[in-house]
C-alpha cells in the first residue's frame, strides 16, 4: 500500500468502497475473510493502478502455475 499510495494508503483503507467487494471498504473486506489479494486488486482496479504495478512496484506478474 505504502509503495503505491504513499500517505493515502490508510485512508483508501479505510474510506473507499470498493464494488467488487459488495460496497464494503478494504477494512471491512478484511474483517469478514475476504482474501487480501482480491481486496488489493479491487484497490487497484477502483483507483486505476496500471497493470504493471499491481504485483508490487517494479515486479513482474507471478508466473501461473
Amino acid at each position: 500500500m505504502t509503495a503505491e499510495f504513499g500517505g493515502r494508503g490508510a485512508a483508501l483503507v479505510h474510506d473507499l468502497t470498493l464494488p467488487q467487494l459488495g460496497g464494503r471498504t478494504a477494512d471491512q473486506a478484511l474483517a469478514d475473510g475476504v482474501d487480501p489479494r482480491e481486496i488489493w486488486l479491487a484497490l487497484c482496479t477502483e483507483t486505476d493502478v496500471p497493470l504493471a504495478r499491481r504485483h508490487g512496484v517494479g515486479l513482474l506478474e507471478p508466473r501461473r502455475r
